[in-house]
This record gives structure tokens, sequence and C-alpha cells, in this order.
């Protein structure tokens, strides 16, 4: 009598939030959590947490004022 696998090799696809096997797919560019092979094919490279966060509009930083003693 054969024992039944009760393991899992799955993982959600953090951008189309499908269940798919762990060993067919890829890392997020931006924080490596999984991305799997379908979306890999249509050209998506980070999930959907850091593709929002790459469209956020980037505030521009004022350059800091170093005040250095004069000599």
């Amino acid at each position: 009598m054969a024992k039944q696998l009760t393991e899992r090799d799955a993982m959600i696809c953090r951008s189309c939030e499908k269940e798919e096997r762990a060993s067919e797919g890829y890392p997020c560019a931006g924080c490596s959590t999984f991305i799997c092979l379908m979306c890999t094919f249509r050209g998506v490279v980070r999930c959907k947490k850091c593709e929002t966060q790459a469209a956020a509009p980037v505030v521009a930083r004022t350059p800091l004022k170093v005040d250095w003693p004069e000599h």
C-alpha cells in the first residue's frame, strides 16, 4: 500500500495570484517573491507591490547644503 504524499510544491504568483509549481517560476526583480512562468513569458519581472512602488512619482530632493568652515 503506497503512502499518500501530503507535500505540496506550489506557490502563489505575486503578479497574477494563481497557484503554480514553485519550480516553474522566477523571483521578482525587486523583492525576490515568486513570479510564475506564464507571467514571466508575458514580460512581468516585478510583483504587483514592486510595480506600484516603481510607478509612484519620485519626489525630487533638494541637495543638502554643506556648511564648511572657511580657512
